[in-house]
């Protein structure tokens, strides 16, 4: 579904971060109602200012449900991408329920989920195949990753020549797009057999360190190398992702504690098996 942003804004010495999470709350309540999801919000109390992160059918099934919710309808709704509203994303703090608040106006998610796909045997691809197949495959797993961010609201965050780094406010939107990949190049590969095309797949969440459009930290580094102990056609997670993702009836496998380059502890991974 679509993905919209609303604006409440002129609200300058009414609004309190507890009475906005008060109203989030409600609009939960009757979401489903209306055939939408909201996401999360960001207040700038000091300007009156709220904006409200939703997914839904329609501008209009957004308001009906504000409206039946408690009333207070947005000046403004628009549609957006991740990257249209990703790109005034900074670091702040965050209020105990985990929703951001930015005094200084700009919005961010302080946790951030994040996958990093591989392209198995990447380096022998050109030996093996020629430059042209090389290419071939490399931009067909570009197409059908990019074409599963776009569908779950990933935000790629660069390419790393073998693979894509991308980022997801949501945690079980991120598993759900690991597993639409590994399907669709499944598909692909059913028709175009003599196409070595398989991936590797890892995902973390944490809170990272931002830097322009980039991120860095521990939180990034585990995805990565979670990514690099994965097989051919294997979406391997970490322990957080697990916990994010209770109650949204995907199957894991546990494989243990892993010793990981770079990280002085063993860390549980989990394998994704897909939908139960």
């Amino acid at each position: 579904m679509p993905l919209y942003m609303d604006l409440h804004k002129g609200l300058k010495g009414q609004i309190k971060l507890c009475d906005v999470e008060k109203a989030h709350l409600l609009d939960l309540a009757v979401q489903d109602k209306y055939g939408v999801k909201y996401h999360k919000f960001y207040v700038n109390e000091e300007e009156g200012t709220i904006f409200c992160l939703i997914e839904g059918p329609s501008k209009e099934a957004c308001a009906a449900c504000h409206s039946e919710a408690h009333g207070n309808t947005p000046c403004e709704i628009i549609e957006v991408h991740p990257r249209d509203y990703s790109a005034i994303l900074g670091n702040g703090d965050t209020a105990p329920t985990g929703f951001a608040v930015h005094p200084d106006g700009k919005i961010d998610s302080a946790v951030r989920t994040f996958l990093f796909t591989d392209i198995v045997n990447s380096t022998s691809l050109t030996e093996h195949y020629g430059d042209i197949m090389s290419m071939n495959i490399l931009r067909k797993h570009n197409e059908i990753v990019r074409d599963s961010l776009q569908k779950n609201n990933g935000q790629e965050v660069k390419h790393t020549g073998d693979g894509i780094m991308a980022s997801f406010f949501s945690t079980s939107k991120a598993v759900r797009s690991a597993l639409e990949i590994q399907k669709d190049l499944k598909e692909f590969r059913s028709v175009h057999i003599d196409t070595p095309l398989f991936v590797r797949i890892g995902i973390n969440a944490g809170e990272p360190v931002t830097e322009g459009q980039d991120f860095f930290g521990a939180a990034v580094q585990l995805s990565k190398r979670i990514c690099d102990i994965a097989g051919a056609d294997q979406v391997f997670i970490s322990d957080v992702v697990k916990s994010l993702c209770l109650g949204r009836n995907f199957e894991f496998e546990d494989l243990g504690d892993h010793k990981l380059k770079g990280f002085s502890n063993p860390v549980k991974v989990f394998s994704v098996l897909g939908y139960k």
